[in-house]
């Protein structure tokens, strides 16, 4: 159920895409992980859609490892998601005619360098905020969820906290997803999950003073050490706790299961899609 936050008035969401994601090596060195598909589109777009739904129509992606490939999709969004007449010759000019997938959005790709830990991104990329964004949306490009940003933004505003993590209870990694010899999900929703306790599941929410505060442009600063810390030790950090589906994409078999999900028909994290 949304919040009361208003459509209008959601922040722009920041997603850290500049990984190699090496536990994903088959596939990741073809394509930097957030590209990597789940049914026809890559995992980061899935993200980007989960956001759209509670009105989020400004994405800032921190790029890194095959910037190029994130720069290819999106300069040509739109060719592939309609049919397109392309005149060559002298007047070499294109007609997008009408289709589906115009999404409304704000795109920006910004170059955070290839070697850059998390820390740095966020601070490099910090620029691309507007003036009047007191705050962002901040996640990782490989996991999806059915998480209601619009209630996680209020939970952030209320809290008074600088920074708010989602927290959620992992699943199993192998025999709590429930795939057969021969690829297919048998239950994955009858299992439990785990009771490891709660981890930082992505799908933050930072207030801009955090990038000034507790960040720097440093290649080698990762955020979810030092600066988090810090953030915590002040008093600085909230969670809301998210018990919907979660799922992030670390593995082949994870990359297997979130794409027989999508070939279901009913995957958990497209509930609020438009």
């Amino acid at each position: 159920m949304m919040g009361d936050v208003e459509k209008g008035n959601m922040p722009p969401a920041m997603i850290l895409c500049g990984g190699q994601g090496s536990r994903l090596r088959e596939v990741t060195e073809i394509l930097p992980k957030p590209m990597v598909p789940i049914g026809p589109q890559p995992i980061v777009w899935h993200i980007m859609k989960g956001y759209a739904a509670f009105g989020v129509t400004r994405f800032i992606l921190c790029l890194g490892y095959k910037r190029e490939t994130f720069i290819d999709y999106f300069l040509n969004y739109h060719a592939r998601a309609t049919d397109v007449t392309i005149r060559l010759g002298k007047q070499n000019d294109i007609t997008y005619h009408a289709g589906h997938g115009e999404e409304n959005w704000e795109v920006t790709l910004a170059d955070t360098g290839d070697r850059t830990m998390t820390g740095g991104r966020i601070a490099r990329a910090a620029e691309y905020l507007r003036p009047d964004d007191p705050e962002f949306f901040l996640t990782y490009g490989d996991a999806v969820a059915d998480i209601d940003f619009s209630a996680l933004l209020n939970f952030h505003r209320k809290s008074g906290k600088t920074l708010t993590v989602s927290a959620v209870h992992p699943s199993g990694r192998f025999g709590e997803l429930g795939i057969n010899e021969f690829g297919e999900v048998t239950g994955f929703h009858e299992k439990p999950q785990t009771e490891q306790g709660f981890i930082n599941g992505g799908f933050m929410v930072a207030n801009r003073s955090l990038t000034g505060r507790f960040l720097t442009t440093e290649t080698s600063l990762v955020f979810e050490q030092e600066p988090m810390r810090r953030i915590q030790k002040a008093g600085e950090m909230g969670a809301y706790q998210h018990k919907g589906f979660w799922q992030c994409m670390d593995t082949a078999r994870e990359h297997q299961l979130l794409n027989q999900l999508w070939d279901s028909g009913d995957a958990p994290w497209t509930k609020d899609w438009q």
